[in-house]
């Protein structure tokens, strides 16, 4: 024992202990003691609460996995909300412009329409202007038929 506690440290020993111990129990398998029960307990423990962690485990990665659906979920529901906002900001864009190109649409009717007020005002004065100018030269064929008339009546008296 003593080249033992030279080469190794008292936990190296302690494992090499329970190794051979454990190598000379499943050559030499005793009729059932009380410590061999209490190892077979032991070990039913443990594989109890490796089977209990690898459960867990389980049911981490499918809570993980469902969460990750949720979230997949939700970033598409996200993405559908946001082209549905799009579109609708496009539709109200084209509303806009389309009023927009309404009103530039009924200015431009306005200005035709005042264009042709002018030109009817224009008209009518070029008409009145006519008519002055014809009641004139009515009027002044008049005053030369009565001087002609005068003086044909003068003439004959």
């Amino acid at each position: 024992m003593s080249i033992m506690s030279i080469l190794f440290t008292g936990e190296e020993r302690g494992m090499i202990r329970r190794a051979g111990l454990r190598l000379w129990e499943n050559k030499h398998p005793t009729g059932g003691s009380e410590p061999d029960r209490e190892r077979e307990i032991q070990r039913e423990t443990d594989r109890e609460r490796k089977r209990q962690r690898e459960t867990e485990k389980e049911r981490y990665i499918e809570q993980r996995e469902r969460q990750t659906e949720r979230e997949r979920q939700a970033e598409r529901e996200i993405q559908r909300l946001r082209e549905i906002q799009r579109e609708r900001q496009r539709e109200t864009d084209r509303e806009i412009q389309r009023e927009k190109e309404t009103e530039r649409e009924i200015q431009r009717t306005e200005r035709e329409r005042d264009r042709e007020i002018q030109r009817e005002r224009y008209r009518g004065r070029e008409i009145q202007r006519e008519r002055q100018k014809e009641t004139e030269n009515y009027r002044e064929r008049e005053t030369e038929t009565e001087r002609y008339r005068e003086t044909e009546r003068e003439g004959y008296t």
